[in-house]
């Protein structure tokens, strides 16, 4: 898979219908951030959601080889960047 490939099937997976499986990515990534911070006694914000989602997806690449870790790496920055925007 190529960079375009790659930021085409995020931008699919971002866009397109996973707001119908998932809800909007707002309203998920609260819904974790306030289930995180609770499990850890710590303050938890969506776009640490979206960081730590990052992390887990870097680990995963550590491990083994698969492009869906990329696409997921693309996406999640995506929202990451969406989010800090709302959270400045």
């Amino acid at each position: 898979m190529n960079r375009l490939e790659c930021l085409e099937t995020a931008i699919e997976c971002v866009c397109g219908d996973r707001a119908e499986a998932y809800g909007n990515v707002e309203d998920n990534f609260k819904t974790v951030a306030a289930l995180w911070s609770d499990y850890l006694g710590v303050d938890v914000w969506e776009r640490d959601v979206a960081a730590l989602m990052i992390l887990l997806k870097v680990a995963r690449v550590k491990a083994g080889k698969k492009n869906d870790n990329w696409v997921d790496i693309a996406g999640y920055a995506a929202c990451g960047s969406e989010l800090d925007q709302v959270q400045s």
